[in-house]
């Protein structure tokens, strides 16, 4: 007994030293199952940003059941989401992963691909692109934010991309279909997928709930611009990137926040303020109530202002 704890205090010394994640079994929160209908459900994962208490578990996947597989909507941060994930997914059906969908390239929502050999991977085309060029960068970061370590974790991009400003009905496990690359909203290469059947949209992080969306990699105006056809779709459940799941009244509010807030923005560049001043003339209270508003905000002004000031160059 005596040697067994020696040895387990030298391995946690050598984890805390490299600054690598102990083994650890069921470390993540469980996600919050949500069953829409006998064919989708929604696995909402915790909000916030990575942390070393939730291991960069951040997100919402959705799995829809098909005749002869699953598909499954992101997959999380770290290959240990995605194993965290396929676990969830045993526990609601026996069917194989067969095709997994990328909402958009940052790492919390493609970086647990390689946790499901062999599933068809679909994005936009510049997803595809994203994935290849910045993911080492989107790893060193979860690793940064949690203090842990990920050497498993390997990017698996897309090997079935759709353009841009594109709708496509397409049939995947016997499920039809429609996905929708909008023109580049929450990044460069976003893809949303509808089931019309189910009235359903599931938006990566182009819609977010209860929370600060990222202007991260935004084109802000054209973001809301997207938002907007959404808001006249038909429509009935939406599962979004983070958050609770949302209604079209949700829908409404967000696109009215963003508008409101890139206006208020363009006010103050053609007044001739700089971003920090144009923030104090800007009314952010319904911000103020939601998650990671004090880590978000300031980089959401500065991007919209740098948006507005390359508009008007």
């Amino acid at each position: 007994m005596k040697r067994v704890s020696m040895v387990l205090a030298t391995l946690t010394l050598f984890y805390s030293a490299c600054g690598a994640s102990a083994p650890a079994a069921d470390a993540l929160a469980k996600p919050n199952v949500v069953k829409i209908n006998n064919q989708v459900y929604a696995l909402l994962g915790p909000i916030g940003i990575p942390s070393k208490e939730n291991r960069g578990y951040m997100v919402n996947s959705t799995i829809i059941i098909g005749d002869k597989g699953v598909i499954l909507v992101d997959t999380g941060f770290t290959d240990e989401i995605g194993r965290h994930l396929k676990k969830a997914i045993a526990g609601i059906t026996s069917k194989p992963v067969t095709h997994i969908i990328n909402s958009h390239h940052h790492g919390d929502h493609v970086l647990g691909n390689s946790e499901f050999p062999g599933a068809e991977i679909i994005s936009a085309e510049k997803c595809r692109e994203l994935v290849e060029k910045s993911s080492h960068e989107w790893l060193a970061l979860v690793e940064t934010l949690t203090g842990l370590r990920f050497p498993n974790t390997k990017p698996v991009p897309a090997n079935t991309v759709y353009a841009e400003n594109t709708k496509t009905p397409v049939t995947l496990a016997g499920v039809a279909m429609t996905l929708w690359v909008p023109n580049g909203s929450h990044t460069p290469g976003d893809m949303m997928v509808y089931l019309p059947g189910y009235k359903l949209l599931i938006g990566g992080d182009i819609l977010v709930h209860s929370m600060t969306p990222s202007f991260r990699d935004a084109h802000v105006k054209t973001w809301i611009a997207t938002l907007e056809q959404i808001g006249s779709m038909d429509i009935k459940t939406i599962v979004p990137g983070h958050g609770p799941l949302m209604t079209k009244n949700d829908v409404k509010a967000m696109h009215q926040r963003m508008a409101k807030l890139y206006t208020g923005v363009e006010a103050g560049y053609k007044k001739g303020l700089i971003d920090s001043e144009i923030r104090q003339t800007l009314d952010l209270h319904e911000w103020e109530k939601m998650k990671n508003f004090d880590d978000l905000m300031g980089m959401n002004i500065n991007r919209a202002f740098l948006e507005v000031e390359e508009a008007n160059f």
